[in-house]
């Protein structure tokens, strides 16, 4: 390595290094799930609750299918992504996916120069994405099947697009921003830490966090 890319990831190093000391995540928040926004409000869980959620109104019985916003704690400032799929009636996960995008290695040399330059992406599941210890995080927003089919075949699109990741050009939270825009939802910075990006999402798309915006019911109109 020359003495000029040593200098660079050292300095990226100590900017991760600072990251990750940052004490500004919050303990996990509450789980919210948004219906349609004419007979369905944002419903705050906690932990153990949402593990029997109440199933939907009966008008909204054929939204099965959901897209979850969600983040999760990490060594550094976090990672958000989607995870989408069918949910029973008491709102367990039929089958997940994951989609969120992140460094394609496990060593910390790629996220590092990451910070620098764009590395090589996936954007499937990485380690953590499901278990919920490590969630931080996460808003669920009920589909029916035609709403559901067009976010996926959008999501499908934009994973086959993103094959690099950058900390601050294109990072997790861009990737995650440009599925809530097709869904019709404003976004908040994609420079927050990403618990931070995933409760301001829900928050800047939910009227004093109980029903759906305008935005999203254009979405719903299509």
């Amino acid at each position: 390595m020359t003495p000029v890319c040593a200098r660079l990831v050292l300095a990226a190093l100590l900017a991760l290094m600072a990251a990750a000391c940052q004490t500004d995540d919050l303990p996990p928040q509450p789980r919210f799930i948004s219906f349609a926004p004419d007979d369905g409000i944002a419903v705050p869980m906690s932990t153990a609750a949402a593990q029997s959620a109440p199933a939907a109104p009966a008008r909204n019985s054929e939204r099965q299918y959901f897209i979850e916003f969600r983040s999760r704690y990490a060594l550094s400032y976090g990672h958000s992504y989607v995870v989408f799929g069918r949910a029973t009636e008491t709102g367990e996960m039929i089958n997940p996916e994951v989609a969120g995008l992140h460094p394609a290695s496990n060593s910390p040399v790629p996220y590092v120069l990451g910070h620098i330059i764009p590395v090589p992406a996936e954007t499937g599941w990485s380690d953590g994405d499901l278990e919920e210890e490590y969630r931080s995080a996460s808003w669920r927003v009920m589909l029916n099947e035609d709403e559901y089919n067009k976010v996926v075949a959008y999501i499908r699109k934009l994973q086959s697009s993103s094959v690099t990741w950058n900390a601050t050009v294109y990072n997790c939270n861009a990737f995650v921003g440009s599925i809530a825009r097709f869904m019709g939802y404003r976004t908040p910075s994609k420079w927050l830490r990403s618990q931070q990006f995933i409760t301001k999402l829900r928050e800047m798309n939910t009227d004093d966090n109980t029903t759906l915006s305008s935005a999203a019911a254009g979405f719903r109109r299509e």
